[in-house]
């Protein structure tokens, strides 16, 4: 019998985090402070992150130890379990083994739990009593939702009015677990009002949402806010998902020759590429792709600058491909991955061409994503289609070059409340769009002021 999975015993989840800010080959630009446009200190933060955080987010340590507390809320689903993919290789008919990292498997369908359960820890910890945030697709939102519940703290979220409107079960999962649900932009902030008063029909961007819960935040008393991608932190937090697939790899003795995900800010991709981009780095001869939106290529099309992390120019400046802080982007239905910019550490790994962006457009995508779900069984969400479009390239490439190769890939949710998405593309209702030229000149104007990198 074919070996399908496989699954970690609890004694083997990961202990520690990996920080790749450790292993770089060269140090990465600062995020600088918006007023003075000198590097940004730990201080600077603290009106939103509690320190603990902080400190992870400055860290330069390659191991940072996983709380006992958030060890036992990630045993309820951790290890998550690594697949062979043997249908969809079949379907394929490509010389390729195709493994994936299944973290769909989370009480909330995505790896976002993996730092949504330390940050609501750590925030509990320093005292905090409520939080605010954003979500694109709802996948964010639901995710701290539950682990603010399991640590007794109060949570709102901003959604992407777009998405509130195409995804109500995702708005449902965070009344369920307990927290309030907002469409943005909204009239609870200044930076809502201001887009609803020139743009009343606004479908939202995750630079609104964050504008609105930093707002929040620094405006409400026993207040933080948490951030689902992007930032150091949170890509820390992610690394425990290639952690485990070095582990379940090394148990089949194998070694993958292209590692996959798909980028939105980079929690995702990071999580899983972090670990093999330092044995990388260290010597060992493997292909690392990141699959984005044509629709939002900000690492395919973007410039690499300075750039807010929000419309509302709130954020520190961060050193990043952007489409520039004002760009709202179309409506397609990978909420999770419309956003403006691209993680820091990512866009630097992408500069020092340790990692390969690639673009896909929706249709390619959702094509990618049926065909999984008639081989494989699973429903994938409508980010983690663009990661199987980069790996059906890959294997078609691998069919075109008559090269066998093992390819591992992040499957970072799963599309059970997604299914008005599936409707729409197999009704013809969905358009191949792509990003046109006129908005890149948009987004270097948008940034020409700022500081360069």
């Amino acid at each position: 019998m074919e070996q399908v999975k496989v699954v970690l015993q609890d004694r083997e989840i990961p202990k520690k985090w990996y920080n790749i800010m450790a292993d770089l080959p060269t140090p990465m630009k600062p995020p600088l402070h918006p007023g003075t446009g000198q590097p940004v200190t730990p201080n600077d933060l603290a009106a939103i992150f509690p320190m603990n955080i902080i400190e992870h987010e400055t860290s330069n340590k390659r191991w940072i130890k996983i709380p006992d507390e958030v060890l036992q809320k990630y045993l309820l689903w951790r290890p998550s379990p690594l697949y062979r993919a043997y249908n969809f290789e079949k379907l394929l008919n490509c010389p390729v083994k195709i493994y994936y990292k299944n973290e769909g498997v989370s009480p909330a369908g995505s790896h976002k739990p993996n730092a949504a359960i330390p940050m609501a820890y750590y925030n509990k910890v320093a005292g905090t009593k409520r939080i605010t945030t954003e979500t694109g697709a709802g996948q964010w939102g639901s995710a701290l939702s539950m682990a603010c519940q399991m640590f007794g703290l109060i949570c709102r979220v901003y959604m992407v009015k777009i998405s509130y409107e195409q995804k109500p079960y995702r708005r449902m999962m965070m009344n369920t677990w307990g927290a309030e649900c907002i469409p943005s932009p909204s009239n609870l902030t200044q930076a809502g009002r201001n887009v609803l008063a020139e743009h009343p029909d606004s479908p939202g961007s995750l630079g609104i949402a964050i504008s609105e819960a930093i707002e929040d935040c620094v405006t409400s008393k026993d207040t933080k806010y948490s951030l689902g991608s992007v930032l150091n932190h949170v890509l820390l937090y992610q690394s425990i998902i290639g952690l485990e697939a070095q582990k379940q790899m090394q148990k089949l003795g194998i070694y993958p020759d292209v590692v996959m995900g798909c980028c939105g800010g980079g929690s995702n991709f990071a999580g899983i590429a972090s670990p093999f981009v330092c044995d990388k780095i260290h010597g060992k001869d493997v292909k690392i792709v990141g699959a984005e939106p044509s629709s939002c290529p900000s690492m395919t099309k973007g410039p690499f600058a300075y750039d807010f992390g929000d419309l509302a120019k709130t954020t520190p400046l961060l050193p990043m491909y952007t489409l520039g802080h004002d760009y709202v982007p179309a409506p397609i239905h990978a909420g999770g991955l419309r956003y403006h910019g691209m993680a820091p550490i990512v866009s630097h790994m992408v500069r020092e061409k340790l990692v390969e962006p690639r673009a896909y457009d929706q249709l390619k995508t959702f094509d990618a994503g049926v065909k999984w779900a008639r081989s494989e069984g699973f429903i994938p969400a409508p980010e983690t289609n663009h990661v199987l479009a980069a790996v059906v390239d890959e294997a078609m490439r691998a069919k075109e070059e008559g090269k066998e190769k093992v390819i591992l890939f992040n499957w970072s949710g799963h599309g059970l409340v997604d299914l008005a998405a599936y409707d729409a593309y197999l009704a013809g209702k969905l358009q191949a769009y792509e990003l046109p030229d006129h908005e890149v000149e948009r987004a270097l104007n948008a940034i020409k002021d700022f500081p360069k990198p």
